[in-house]
């Protein structure tokens, strides 16, 4: 097997490097075959040109009666393009315009896929998996190795919130089901978003505050040429339904979104809801404990104006799900949640020779979610609360683009921005009420503010420069005791300490992009960014039922650093669409989760090193029963012992992915793909950072036309031997996707207009593989859904 395994890695690595060389040598008229489709990109950089009319005279006439200089003259590159009119589901989108990989999940795909979580949408391109503590219920976005605390996760521009950094048990507040793009950005653009954003950030955009009216030209859109839409009085309104069925949980989902608009205002409503039962796994059995239901509901609007719009929206969602593995099944763990969220976005371009545009974006979380369960787990009356955790969150940025203006003979664009933030923090008990350690962690906030910059700069016709940097100061408030440093119990007594801590880090970045020949573009970037500790890392100090841990923070851990270097190369135009990426990081102050060996009961005096009662009572991964059976008694026994450590670090990798159009057949288009990525992450010792995702290789063929899409991929994953020393290897797999779908448009009547439907077949895991998550901490106790199909329709109004 190893042999076979070192052959795959070499045609992968040859065909890579060969990329670069088929591109040169397809001829023009082959190019010309196929139009592609644009790609729509909406959160990466601060810095957006929009496409303008061309004025009817010499100068700019402005809407007061000024008149504005003309900027200086550099080719249009565009971060946000209007999508081609030939909308070619299934096209790889490659983003050639932003200095580091962009990744992108168009609402085509999403509505395909049917993943409930942004982690399971995500989970196998290229750089990234999901966390799958909860398949299909809880599973948080992986970029590059980095989870939780290193990764943002934005809606519309602001941060989602809630308590998915705090576990991994934790849900993300953002349902596929309500969401119309995923892009995910790594590199420079991340310092737009925050010092905790170190790994990139996840960013779900729909239509909850629209920034358009529904149908018709929209009024900011004229920017001050005096270009006015044709009336609406009338209104108009657009809806649409999401809906999807399963068979490995008995899955059912489905989603109503109505936009509409008149005049100057536009609204949008949405709702939506799922549930699954318990998923099948293969031998014939079923995941225990991985249920689940959830549902949502928004309404938004905005008012459109000559020049921008303001709109706000109101979101509320609740979900109810189980957690999977040995104590989660016998204790009937499950989470009940809910979140209630606020949100005001807007942006202004006026008629100045100064400013470009003036976005604005506010938020406001409340957040709830309880941990349920049996106390003990032969007692079905013992069903009750064991911790609580609460988040009340706000949130603002203001940002300001200028308009284009020479520096010396070189044409510079900048923006500037301003972010702040305030969050309060609870993590409470009913079970050991007024204890040093009720909860994972006493009440805490924390406050933060920092300003960022960004400039670009045209060095030449085919040569683009960035330099971005961002200050941020952190304050964090809270209570923890001292521990002994062998964070064993000797003796001492334990008092809570008030802890008033402030960090102060800096970041800065640069990057080129370079056209080259034959439609290719290269990038190189080097950043210099610093992460405060969150609170989590600093102030824990108690139990975690659901991920079955006593975890210990740490107040004096320090500013964490990482200096790293990215290339790469790509091409968006043409039969052969790719990119390809490689990066080193390296970390110092890496702060990590450290599991000692040791296990903890209720509070930390019970801490003790293993023993012969723990080792009758330990798993043995390699005979697991997925069922999660276990005979203990009570919450506290055998928590893992967690504490939050530093060392340096060093992670490295690199990223494939291809697009082919083979040969025109039919009335469409034959082609081939396929990925490859790899990331390998150790600490200066030579030992492995813990969960990390193994080697990957996949491809495969499609067809497509104007109505249908159909393809077939195999996805490889390699065995992950490179593990901690507390942790098993974990198992290559062959994941198996085969899908089919028809699109269509239904002539209207009087009652309705003309109707898109597309109708679809999913087939996963066709194989019926035995897949578990290297990346998951949970992953010696479960397996991923077995073989599934999955019948899926959506239809636009």
């Amino acid at each position: 097997m190893p042999f076979y395994s070192n052959r795959f890695l070499a045609m992968a690595r040859l065909g890579a490097m060969s990329l670069p060389a088929l591109a040169m040598g397809i001829p023009d008229d082959v190019s010309a075959q196929t139009a592609l489709p644009g790609i729509v990109v909406n959160a990466p950089s601060p810095i957006v040109r929009h496409a303008r009319p061309a004025p009817t005279t010499p100068a700019r006439s402005a809407r007061h009666g000024t008149t504005r200089p003309s900027a200086p003259q550099q080719p249009e590159i565009t971060s946000a393009p209007q999508p081609a009119s030939t909308d070619l589901r299934g096209t790889l989108p490659i983003v050639t315009d932003q200095f580091a990989t962009v990744t992108v999940v168009p609402n085509d795909e999403i509505r395909r896929n049917g993943a409930a979580t942004l982690g399971d949408l995500l989970n196998d391109k290229p750089g990234i998996t999901g966390s799958s503590y909860a398949p299909g219920a809880s599973s948080r976005p992986i970029i590059r190795g980095l989870d939780v605390n290193r990764v943002g996760i934005i809606e519309n521009g602001i941060g989602s919130n809630g308590a998915s950094d705090l576990g991994e048990d934790h849900f993300v507040p953002i349902d596929p089901l309500s969401t119309n793009q995923v892009e995910v950005i790594r590199g420079p653009a991340a310092l737009r978003y925050g010092s905790t954003a170190i790994g990139g950030v996840v960013s779900a955009s729909n239509n909850r505050i629209p920034e358009q009216m529904p149908c018709g030209p929209t009024p900011w859109q004229a920017y001050g040429f005096g270009v006015k839409p044709p009336a609406t009085a009338n209104g108009c309104l657009n809806a649409e339904t999401r809906s999807g069925l399963s068979s490995v949980n008995n899955g059912i989902e489905g989603a109503v979104l109505i936009d509409a608009g008149a005049d100057n205002v536009a609204v949008h409503a949405d709702a939506y809801g799922r549930r699954a039962d318990d998923y099948a796994i293969p031998g014939g059995r079923y995941q225990a404990n991985t249920s689940n239901r959830s549902m949502g509901a928004s309404v938004g609007a905005s008012y459109l104006f000559d020049g921008g719009f303001i709109g706000a929206s109101i979101a509320h969602n609740n979900v109810l799900y189980h957690i999977p593995g040995d104590h989660g099944a016998d204790f009937k763990e499950r989470i009940d949640g809910r979140q209630n969220r606020v949100t005001v976005k807007g942006e202004y371009r006026p008629d100045s020779a100064l400013i470009d545009a003036v976005r604005i974006w506010l938020g406001a979380v409340d957040y709830r979610h309880h941990e349920r369960g049996l106390e003990d787990a032969h007692d079905p009356s013992s069903d009750g609360i064991h911790q609580t955790f609460t988040d009340r969150s706000q949130e603002g940025r203001l940002e300001v683009q200028l308009a284009p203006y020479m520096l010396g003979a070189i044409p510079v664009t900048t923006a500037i921005g301003i972010q702040g933030g305030h969050q309060d923090l609870t993590a409470t008990s009913p079970e050991n009420a007024g204890s040093l350690y009720n909860g994972l962690f006493a009440p805490n906030s924390n406050s933060r503010i920092g300003t960022y910059i960004f400039n670009e700069l045209q060095l030449a016709p085919t040569t683009r420069a960035q330099i971005a940097g961002r200050v941020e100061h952190v304050w964090l408030n809270g209570t923890m005791p001292d521990f002994p440093a062998s964070f064993m119990p000797d003796g001492s007594a334990q008092l809570p300490i008030a802890r008033d801590l402030s960090f102060t880090p800096v970041s800065a970045s640069v990057g080129l992009l370079q056209d080259l020949p034959g439609d290719l573009v290269a990038s190189v970037t080097g950043q210099f960014v610093q992460r405060a500790p969150k609170a989590a890392e600093l102030f824990s100090r108690g139990i975690h039922h659901a991920t079955t841990t006593f975890d210990i923070g740490n107040p004096n851990l320090k500013i964490e650093t990482a200096q790293s270097v990215e290339v790469g190369l790509r091409r968006a135009k043409g039969p052969l669409r790719f990119e390809a990426t490689g990066y080193y990081t390296r970390f110092n102050n890496f702060i990590y989760r450290r599991l000692t060996g040791a296990f903890c009961d209720d509070d930390f005096a019970s801490c003790h090193t293993h023993d012969h009662h723990d080792h009758d009572d330990h798993d043995d991964h390699d005979d697991h029963d997925d069922h999660g059976h276990d005979d203990a008694h009570g919450h506290g026994h055998h928590l893992n012992q967690a504490v939050y450590s530093q060392r340096d670090a060093t992670f490295r990798g690199g990223e494939v992915q291809f697009q082919y159009y083979a040969i025109p057949l039919w009335n469409g288009m034959f082609g081939i793909e396929g990925q490859y990525d790899i990331v390998r992450a150790t600490f200066t010792d030579g030992t492995n950072v813990p969960r990390i995702t193994p080697q990957r290789l996949g491809g495969g063929f499609f067809y497509r036309d104007a109505n249908w899409l159909a393809r077939i991929n195999l996805l490889h994953a390699f065995a992950q031997n490179n593990v901690s020393d507390v942790e098993t290897p974990t198992p290559g797999y062959n994941r198996l996707r085969a899908e089919i779908s028809y699109t269509t448009m239904l002539p209207g009547n009087h009652w309705l207009g003309g109707q898109a439907v597309t109708v679809g077949l999913v087939g996963d895991n066709l194989l019926n593989e035995q897949i578990r998550n290297a990346a998951a901490y949970n992953k010696d106790q479960v397996l991923l859904p077995g073989l599934n199909v999955r019948l899926f329709a959506n239809v636009k109004y």
